[in-house]
């Protein structure tokens, strides 16, 4: 069985440039970009569901996160992001809850955030393909304070500002 994931290419303008490359085996030309997926998952308490990366992975292991990951070739971005959580947390969210959140652009990657209101009880998680390893919900204290002690993964882009956005969202 083939796992490679074949991702979209995309310009400076977000848009698709018509190549594709394999992750991990081949990489961006200058100028180029990718589109990544983060849900901010919340809870009717308000609180943020983080999960904790494996410590047998290569980038942040044993670091807690909000989780998401990268589009495959083709893939609309909240299926993309759903899959991402569905695979990760196992935990299946629906596209017409997903409420779109921000964009943010980095030298290599749009980041597509999107907030969902979900409860779930923590052992009803299931981990399934290993790249986390538990899970906690957490108020935007306890998160930010993880944050600045280095116990979030830094590429995570919430803060209270964020936060504060959310709440009004779900209002």
């Amino acid at each position: 069985m083939n796992n490679q994931e074949v991702i979209d290419i995309y310009d400076d303008n977000k848009q698709k440039t018509g190549r594709t490359l394999i992750r991990h085996k081949e990489f961006l030309k200058e100028g180029e970009y990718i589109i990544g997926v983060q849900a901010i998952i919340m809870n009717s308490k308000h609180e943020i569901l983080i999960s904790l990366r494996s410590p047998l992975k290569d980038r942040y292991p044993s670091k807690w996160e909000c989780n998401g990951g990268g589009l495959l070739h083709n893939e609309d971005i909240v299926e993309g992001l759903i899959r991402e959580i569905d695979e990760e947390l196992g935990i299946k969210l629906k596209k017409e809850d997903a409420i779109y959140l921000k964009t943010s652009k980095s030298s290599y990657k749009f980041k597509e955030e999107y907030l969902f209101k979900v409860d779930i009880d923590i052992k009803d998680i299931k981990f399934t393909d290993n790249e986390s390893i538990d899970a906690k919900w957490v108020t935007i204290d306890e998160f930010m304070d993880m944050f600045h002690k280095g116990d979030i993964v830094d590429n995570v882009d919430f803060n209270e500002d964020d936060y504060k956005r959310c709440l009004e969202l779900l209002k």
